[in-house]
């Protein structure tokens, strides 16, 4: 498929990235052109989403706030629910408008949360209510995931999603990294009671992302899905088994991302300085280990790859539990910056399961006399209705995490102990849901079915 020139509302018909001559001929430039900037954007959107973040350890009474631990973690809390929920009608809207054109949408308005931010971190004595209505608002950063990674399930042969997910969804996670960064930046070079730098360097970061995605994306007709996959894939299993799974990767990374600086100051009394100068490596590592994630289930299968970072996140935990017993902060930053790691390793394999699971599926289909083109095209149309809700879940599933952070801190304990047993126990359950769904059954499959399709097999 040779590119096509472009047209006035750059719509390109009769996408087929599995169609091999096609795809060498031009479709795979189309592709990494689109995905560039739908790093870019989603990148953008996880940094306002996670704004709060860093603004929390600027919020004390040097510049007129006096919000407690437990009015922290709510007000980080907020934007990851909104975010989350807002990753349904995210991945739908990009089926009707196109890529380009919601990507133009969900970017631009990220201004709206930021600019209100950079007003009202400026009022002392502003009420917690109104800072947690700015934070619902930044949660449009949040849906930003869905619509971006529904577009690359599209645009990419599914011999090269795994890799196109994982970048795609790294590029945007590292967001929560740069943004403790522009925190550390501004803590060093101007003090603790400046938050709305921290807002004001992105800005002009929205305006040019977004004007970038009006000038070089396209809207690709094959991301339109049928009508009825989203309640399609309501009623399946896997989406909601396969979404537990992506709580325990994802919304590990979110929700530790968002409280990590929290739990510092909490656990260890450190300052705003000490805590963004260690924040920002966590969420970078898992960030950059997400690609990776998602290149090892290409090559290992994505049930096999999650349930070794899974039970390597419960090793962490214990970890965890013991430098705080302890009172090691070196030993406690260490331990909860390999957390990051594995979680970004699991996010990338555990999104690699959705196509691998449900290609699978239309094998078997075809296998007992269906037609296989319309077998495969209803599971990529299934795959992203999948995603979206996978990552809907995941999303709460951070939330979940700074909920019981704060009752955690606020019990009268003032320790995190509670919290880290519960995503222990969590994690051993997840462990246990991979083993008896996915890599017991894949072994079966395996024997019974000698010739089935090394993806469809690497679940």
């Amino acid at each position: 498929m040779a590119e096509a020139p472009k047209k006035r509302h750059h719509w390109l018909t009769g996408w087929n990235p599995e169609d091999e001559d096609a795809w060498h001929a031009g479709g795979r430039r189309v592709a990494r052109r689109n995905l560039v900037v739908s790093v870019l954007s989603e990148h953008v959107g996880f940094s306002v989403w996670t704004f709060w973040s860093v603004l929390v350890l600027f919020m004390n009474p040097d510049i007129g706030f006096t919000f407690d631990a437990g009015e922290k973690f709510l007000l980080v809390a907020v934007p990851t629910v909104v975010g989350s929920l807002l990753r349904l009608p995210y991945s739908y809207a990009v089926t009707r408008y196109g890529g380009r054109n919601w990507t133009v949408f969900a970017t631009g308005i990220l201004l709206v949360p930021t600019s209100l931010t950079l007003y009202f971190v400026q009022r002392p004595g502003t009420p917690l209510w109104v800072f947690l209505a700015i934070g619902a608002l930044g949660g449009v950063g949040g849906g930003t995931f869905a619509s971006s990674m529904t577009n690359v399930t599209a645009l990419f042969p599914r011999r090269h999603q795994g890799w196109a997910l994982g970048l795609n969804a790294g590029g945007g996670n590292v967001g929560v990294a740069v943004v403790q960064l522009v925190g550390l930046a501004v803590v060093s070079l101007a003090g603790h009671t400046h938050p709305s730098y921290v807002a004001a360097v992105y800005l002009p970061l929205i305006v040019f992302v977004t004007l970038l995605a009006a000038w070089k994306m396209d809207n690709v007709d094959a991301v339109r899905t049928s009508p009825g996959a989203r309640r399609e894939a309501a009623r399946d299993p896997d989406t909601w088994l396969i979404s537990a799974l992506y709580v325990g990767t994802f919304g590990s990374f979110i929700g530790y991302g968002v409280a990590f600086g929290l739990v510092l100051q909490n656990e260890f009394g450190a300052s705003p300085l000490e805590a963004v100068s260690y924040t920002f490596l966590g969420p970078l590592l898992g960030s950059a280990s997400r690609p990776f994630g998602g290149w090892l289930a290409d090559r290992s299968g994505g049930a096999r790859v999650t349930f070794v970072t899974l039970l390597g996140m419960g090793a962490g935990t214990l970890l965890l539990l013991v430098a705080a017993d302890l009172r090691s902060f070196g030993l406690f930053t260490a331990g909860f910056t390999g957390l990051f790691v594995l979680s970004g390793l699991g996010n990338g394999s555990a999104y690699k399961m959705i196509p691998a699971v449900f290609a699978r599926k239309a094998e078997a289909e075809v296998l007992s006399g269906c037609d296989a083109s319309a077998a495969f095209a209803r599971s990529r149309h299934l795959s992203g209705a999948v995603i979206a809700i996978a990552g809907t879940v995941g999303g709460l599933g951070g939330a979940a995490i700074n909920v019981a952070f704060k009752i955690s801190y606020t019990d009268g304990t003032g320790s995190g102990t509670p919290a880290f047993l519960t995503f222990l126990a969590y994690y051993a359950l997840c462990l246990a849901l991979i083993r008896v769904r996915y890599l017991r059954r894949d072994r079966a499959a395996t024997r019974h079915a000698p010739n089935t399709t090394k993806e469809a097999s690497s679940v």
